[in-house]
């Protein structure tokens, strides 16, 4: 399979396209596709990106994910359980040039507007979930009739939009495996001592070259993409783990001083980690 562009594999006959992946972890290559994704995540924990946003993920959060927008969801090691995710794939062709510009249908079109750049679901998400999780097992007449009520709960619902990028462009070939491979270590290695150095060897250039190459792609620097990934991954610790310090947490999300963890946690969460503890 490409990494980057990523071909679902459907069959050719197939306008809407049903994914039920249930093993040890998602898709973990950065990857982006021409299809519109819907994914309800059944089982698991991680962490994603989506465009230029990373973000932690869990049972029952959905995503809706516009056409060729960069995306990758990891699983935390830390999960024993197997990871579960239920998915639709599909275009806004898919059932014809114009479908969907249907009268009937014009409230689908605050759907397709938002889609773009990427959201998380915050409402009616149970409705939406029990669809998903049984959409795969109806015939195709039902799995469409079912679709259609997705659309139309998830156009009503409140969202979160993700990525903030402006100009989404399509990787191609070595460049979508070098943003790949960079995506990849910096989600293994986060919790040790990144360089700039360390990383740049890994898309073949010096680091001024590499710090200009991932601020055009992704519309922020890579300290600063790091530091996003270190303290959502704080987050999870915080909210699942009392036993661990502040200080221990600190350490685990790749942080070697707990002043600096305690500024950066508080200029992107609004809050103090202790803050964001008893929230939780």
């Amino acid at each position: 399979m490409k990494v980057l562009p990523f071909t679902i594999p459907k069959p050719e006959n197939v306008t809407l396209y049903t994914e039920r992946y249930k093993g040890e972890n998602f898709y973990e290559k950065l990857h982006q596709h021409k299809e519109i994704q819907i994914s309800v995540v059944i089982a698991g924990e991680g962490t994603f990106v989506i465009g230029d946003c990373v973000g932690d993920f869990k049972q029952h959060d959905i995503f809706v994910l516009g056409e060729n927008l960069p995306h990758v969801f990891k699983r935390d090691k830390a999960f024993k359980q197997k990871t579960e995710m239920v998915s639709l794939f599909f275009s806004k062709n898919s059932f014809g040039e114009d479908f969907f510009n249907l009268p009937e249908f014009s409230f689908f079109k605050k759907f397709f507007d938002n889609a773009v750049l990427g959201y998380k679901v915050q409402s009616y998400k149970q409705e939406i979930s029990l669809i998903l999780s049984k959409i795969k097992t109806l015939s195709k007449y039902y799995q469409f009739i079912n679709f259609l009520e997705v659309l139309r709960l998830i156009s009503e619902a409140e969202k979160r939009e993700l990525s903030s990028l402006i100009n989404l462009k399509k990787y191609a070939g070595n460049e979508g495996k070098r943003m790949s491979d960079i995506f990849q270590y910096t989600m293994d290695n986060f919790h040790k001592e990144v360089t700039l150095h360390d990383v740049a060897n890994i898309a073949n250039m010096t680091p001024n070259a590499f710090c200009r190459y991932f601020k055009q792609r992704t519309t922020k620097t890579f300290v600063n993409f790091l530091i996003d990934i270190r303290i959502g991954n704080a987050c999870k610790l915080l909210a699942k783990n009392n036993d661990l310090s502040i200080t221990e947490i600190s350490y685990k999300s790749g942080f070697n001083n707990l002043a600096n963890f305690n500024r950066k946690f508080k200029s992107i969460k609004g809050i103090t980690p202790s803050e964001y503890r008893k929230k939780r």
